[in-house]
């Protein structure tokens, strides 16, 4: 997928199209970009967790974990279900694995950091 180009003879139409999409990108990346989201948003990956799991996984509190589930649920990337007091959390769709695996290819993979010499 080819990246969208500025030009002189764009429409405003299609200006206004990319400041919407470069509005949402942002929300999307400010969103993630708390170590706490981040990791929630991993965890989410292998399958719904309940709030419980997550702060288990996480070493964290309940307030804490509440918290960022909160901000990923505003921001659509997460659906909460209630079962009876539990509360359970799941990816709401497949952006939030994509990117991971975009973050996991740019910072994670063996061999990616490369290491300074001399």
């Amino acid at each position: 997928m080819a990246l969208p180009e500025f030009s002189s003879e764009m429409a405003e139409d299609e200006l206004d199209s990319m400041v919407e999409n470069a509005t949402t990108a942002s929300n999307f990346l400010k969103a993630i970009s708390h170590e706490g989201r981040l990791m929630i948003l991993c965890h989410l990956v292998t399958g719904e967790k309940s709030v419980t799991e997550l702060e288990e996984l996480l070493s964290a509190r309940q307030a804490a974990v509440s918290q960022q589930l909160s901000r990923l649920r505003l921001e659509g990337l997460v659906i909460p279900r209630r079962d009876g007091k539990t509360i359970f959390y799941r990816l709401a769709d497949d952006r939030p694995r994509r990117i991971l695996e975009v973050v996991y290819d740019l910072f994670c993979k063996d061999g990616s950091k490369e290491t300074e010499t001399g």
